[in-house]
């Protein structure tokens, strides 16, 4: 089986159990979605392989900053958020793992939306973002040395909306933009979300 793997605090249990059962014999192959998860994954012995090499994916297990109605999410707090999208866009099932806490009626109200973008377009795609009706702020390095650069070598703006009501519409006007490439908002592509709640799961099927 062929398994993309996410990024973030819940995907990074997710490997840690997957590690435990490639031990006792489970036959996958993983394509991580950062070079963080890349790090945890071989430290854990699980075998990887690159997309190019994978093609399409059976199954990419991630977290989510939010899951809103439709099961529509924001991702990227974790900084992993355009390489998520291809893989899970590569995957002929996508599944979200997420706490409780994570699922809210509208998008964006609590959560800014993480926007990657080149770093000669930013200050266009500032303009373009407040325009929009957004608040951007450039991510800062968690080291506090300058801006965040993404695993493609990218920044990341972190866009804070006052509520996102057609996250689908708003991912088309933000792609539109030059220099984006790409956004948090992920519309139409998890199959379900399991979440977790008190000492059960509960499951969310758009």
């Amino acid at each position: 089986m062929k398994l993309g793997l996410g990024t973030g605090r819940a995907a990074n249990e997710f490997v840690r159990v997957l590690g435990e059962r490639v031990r006792t014999g489970l036959a996958i192959v993983g394509v991580p979605t950062s070079e963080a998860t890349r790090e945890l994954a071989e430290s854990l012995g699980i075998p990887l392989t690159t997309l190019a090499e994978a093609g399409t994916l059976d199954l990419t297990i991630d977290g989510a900053d939010e899951v809103g109605p439709g099961l529509s999410l924001i991702k990227g707090l974790g900084g992993a958020l355009v390489r998520e999208k291809i893989v899970a866009a590569s995957s002929r099932r996508f599944v979200v793992v997420v706490g409780a806490e994570k699922v809210v009626p509208r998008l964006g109200v609590k959560t800014p939306l993480p926007v990657e973008v080149v770093p000669f377009g930013l200050a266009l795609c500032e303009r373009r973002l407040a325009s929009l009706g957004s608040k951007p702020t450039l991510r800062a390095a968690a080291q506090g040395s300058g801006p965040f650069v993404s695993d493609n070598g990218n920044h990341i703006l972190d866009c804070k909306f006052a509520a996102i009501d057609d996250p689908g519409e708003l991912d088309r006007a933000i792609r539109e933009i030059p220099g984006v490439v790409g956004t948090g908002l992920f519309v139409g592509m998890a199959e379900r979300v399991l979440v977790q709640q008190d000492d059960g799961v509960r499951v969310l099927t758009r």
